[in-house]
């Protein structure tokens, strides 16, 4: 084995060795790290809470239903920013409520009642001129009254003119803020606006409480704004971040919710389905692993080292992305094993054949990978497109199966190219693997041998 290849071949190995303790323990080297036991189950497996959410109008009459259609759209996106996709929003009409269902399971860190308040908020985002001579107690300034002709004038923004927000760390470092994308209407509000008050603070509303107050330093013309989060303490402004930029994003709702009745609903398929799931998933994954390395031997041997891999990084990304896992979820993970190996055999097929055909086992390798890789690459963005096709007109446990197959098929295609490859190739350099059998091929070759 060359000592480049050597490396490449261990280096891989202890990657899986160290990604495998990471999703079994959840922990390395002192580090906590979400595992494979952070995996949220769906309502399906593991049961949930339901509420129901009564709207508080102004004047107090019964909301719409055009309106209270508007509130079931925001909370399904205030849900999907989330990634809770197993969740069921229904609308009564007649009673003024709308139904939420999200999984949860008793003793989770997960607190339901916390994120059933959180989508209940109005979540109206405002940019406003300020009178600097009017503060409230704690040195916030006091938000324009709407209902006033004079203060609604000191509305700059409001929500709908904000095309896009999202959390990242702070410029400098030390905690982190949201950043916004302006619609087209509100690029040109926002240039008007700061470029008459340089020198004077607007201030950025949520829900008529202060969020920031920037003082503007000079005109901002490309239709971006920050956010910062002076206010929280540093340790908790990532998860406020991420709060107030799926609030913003998923846009305000008509009215306030109320939680009036919150209760616990058991799983639908019993308490014994994901362990079901999962035993059905081993057996899978073991007898494509028995097939593959009776039929293709040495790659086929590789290709089980390379499939455990892929399984081991799609379970820690459903993890580390805290997406909602639902039975046709663990199908669409199932699915992606299948393509996996899929992927394997079409490039062992064309190793096999330029084996016949009389090539030195090293050649084979690299003409079997580069003839197999368009093949491979069609198949893959095929699925990605029906995957993405999916996570766009579909809900709920829909969504959560096109995840698990879009992670899946981008990781097998990751594996099966590259990780395959490596190992494949490092292996093929020692002696006692270049015999044509351990490739699946006669030892009667077209041409000659196959070593080398």
């Amino acid at each position: 084995m060359r000592g480049s290849n050597a490396v490449k071949f261990f280096s891989i190995l202890v990657i899986t060795g160290i990604l495998t303790w990471i999703a079994a323990f959840g922990s390395f080297a002192g580090f906590d790290i979400p595992g494979a036991k952070d995996i949220r189950p769906g309502i399906d497996i593991q049961g949930g809470v339901d509420a129901k959410l009564y709207a508080i109008t102004e004047d107090g009459k019964k909301p719409s239903e055009k309106d209270l259609d508007s509130a079931r759209f925001t909370i399904e996106k205030r849900l999907d920013s989330n990634n809770i996709f197993d969740r069921v929003v229904t609308v009564d009409y007649q009673k003024g409520y709308v139904l939420v269902q999200i999984p949860h399971k008793k003793g989770e860190s997960f607190d339901p009642q916390k994120s059933i308040e959180e989508i209940g908020k109005t979540a109206l985002l405002t940019f406003q001129e300020v009178d600097e001579t009017k503060k409230n107690a704690d040195g916030t300034y006091i938000p324009a009254d709407p209902t006033k002709e004079d203060e609604k004038k000191r509305i700059i923004l409001q929500g709908q003119d904000i095309k896009d927000a999202t959390s990242e760390p702070s410029q400098d470092g030390s905690g982190f803020q949201i950043s916004l994308k302006m619609s087209d209407e509100g690029a040109k509000k926002f240039a008007e606006a700061t470029a008459r008050l340089v020198g004077r603070p607007i201030a950025i509303f949520m829900d008529n409480k202060q969020i920031s107050a920037p003082v503007v330093n000079e005109a901002i013309p490309n239709g971006t704004a920050r956010i910062s989060l002076n206010g929280t303490p540093a340790n908790e402004q990532k998860a406020e971040a991420k709060e107030l930029a799926g609030l913003i994003k998923s846009g305000a709702l008509p009215f306030k919710l109320e939680a009036k009745q919150v209760n616990n609903i058991s799983p639908t398929l019993g308490s014994n389905a994901l362990s079901v799931s999962i035993e059905a998933f081993v057996v899978a994954f073991i007898l494509i692993c028995i097939f593959m390395v009776g039929y293709y031997r040495l790659p086929g041997f590789i290709a089980a080292i390379a499939l455990f891999l892929h399984t081991v990084m799609e379970l820690l990304a459903l993890s580390w992305m805290h997406i909602t896992v639902t039975l046709p979820g663990i199908a669409g993970l199932i699915l992606t094993i299948g393509m996996a190996v899929d992927a394997n055999v079409i490039i062992f097929e064309r190793i096999k054949e330029e084996i016949r055909d009389g090539k030195t086992l090293r050649t084979a390798i690299e003409v079997g990978f580069k003839r197999a890789f368009s093949a491979v690459l069609d198949g893959n963005i095929t699925t990605i497109i029906a995957a993405l096709v999916l996570l766009k007109f579909g809900t709920g446990p829909i969504q959560s199966f096109a995840y698990t197959l879009l992670i899946g098929v981008i990781l097998s295609f990751i594996t099966a190219v590259t990780a395959t490859r490596l190992m494949l190739n490092a292996v093929s350099d020692l002696d006692i693997a270049k015999h044509p059998v351990l490739y699946g091929v006669s030892a009667r070759l077209k041409g000659g041998k196959a070593n080398g």
